[in-house]
């Protein structure tokens, strides 16, 4: 009888253990994944490794700032987040298309967004001429979003090569990437809006001096998916580069206006006419396939998913950069870098897209201190 009790004891205390130890969350993955979305508040002091600020999304694309510190953040499904002391759902906009790398992309404030609260969006939809992308602009009060206006529509729209990254610019406007919607010779007609960067006005209209007279900046982009100003307001760009056989050559680009930037008709070193080459690229031997770009003390950081690394790209004399790597492998693709008042790079995950097996508490955001990435 004795020795039943002993062995009914030791069995409750190893199930008792097996149970603590699977309610703990795991080192790099976070919780054990559930339908429930975890976040934390954001923490005053910094730390060294990489933090898990929420989970269980939904194919996380673009994270934004609110004044009060609070995120937004889009979901390629059509939803967009509100992300802080805890986490809940702003609205599902109206008419989002997920269709392969299309849906709900992405997002930027207003530089007076504390005074008119608009937020602008891109997405993917369905019009009776196909599959489509445009910008929306909201207003932001009390959680709600309302004053719907389409800023810009027409951009064709597909299964892949999209584009989606939206941000204001120091001069006030707005630019936007567009993908060549799998039609590569769209890059190179500077009356698509395809396979561009576009620059508008915060209301839609046209800037005077636009270099073709209407939305388009430059062109000869595939599928340009980051933006961001230096110090000295230089634009640059990430950029996907050719798949299939040719897999490879993805870039990081300085931006000028009117410039060709040669797809389809060049890649990776060459050069024709008056093309523009990248300041890097991957070349025929690695895929970063590049997204969200930021800019932190005089460096670039931009978000790598089928690199599924953090890169980055050391600005030196002449706009020369140096790449370094980080977190590779860690949390698999990652699609957002932005850089938060704090200081930290926040990233996204992008493994629950079709092309990565999801891991545990996927997708996640993620927050990086910089200075332990010297």
């Amino acid at each position: 009888m004795m020795k039943k009790g002993v062995a009914l004891l030791v069995l409750m205390t190893l199930f008792g253990g097996l149970w603590f130890y699977f309610r703990l969350p795991t080192k790099q993955e976070g919780n054990r994944p559930g339908n429930s979305i975890r976040s934390a508040s954001p923490v005053p002091t910094k730390s060294v490794n990489p933090e898990v600020l929420a989970e269980n999304l939904e194919i996380p694309w673009e994270i934004v700032f609110l004044p009060e510190g609070d995120m937004l953040v889009t979901e390629r499904s059509g939803k967009l987040l509100r992300v802080g002391a805890r986490t809940q759902v702003v609205q599902e906009i109206a008419g989002v298309a997920h269709i392969g790398e299309g849906g709900l992309l992405g997002m930027a404030l207003h530089p007076n967004f504390k005074t008119n609260h608009y937020v602008y969006l891109y997405s993917t939809t369905r019009t009776a001429g196909g599959i489509t992308n445009r910008v929306e602009r909201y207003k932001f009060i009390k959680d709600t979003l309302t004053n719907r206006v389409v800023i810009l529509e027409g951009i064709k729209g597909s299964a892949n090569h999209d584009g989606g990254r939206i941000a204001f610019g120091p001069d006030g406007y707005l630019y936007i990437t567009t993908g060549d919607a799998e039609n590569p010779s769209s890059a190179q007609d500077t009356t698509s809006l395809n396979g561009k960067i576009l620059r508008i006005t915060d209301d839609g209209s046209i800037p005077k001096d636009n270099p073709f007279g209407n939305a388009v900046y430059s062109y000869g982009h595939r599928n340009p998916q980051g933006l961001v100003w230096d110090a000295s307001r230089t634009l640059w760009e990430t950029e996907h580069g050719p798949s299939g056989l040719e897999t490879g050559y993805d870039e990081l680009n300085i931006i000028k206006k009117g410039g060709n930037y040669g797809w389809p008709i060049i890649k990776g070193d060459q050069q024709k006419n008056e093309m523009i080459v990248p300041v890097i690229h991957s070349g025929s031997q690695d895929t970063w396939a590049p997204s969200g770009l930021t800019f932190v003390d005089g460096n670039l950081y931009f978000s790598g998913l089928r690199g599924e690394s953090l890169y980055k790209a050391t600005i030196g004399a002449g706009n020369k950069v140096s790449l370094s790597r980080y977190l590779q492998g860690t949390y698999g693709r990652l699609r957002a870098a932005v850089t938060g008042p704090d200081g930290y790079l926040y990233l996204t995950t992008s493994n629950r897209d079709g092309r990565a097996l999801p891991r545990f508490g996927d997708d996640k955001i993620i927050r990086v201190n910089v200075e332990a990435l010297k």
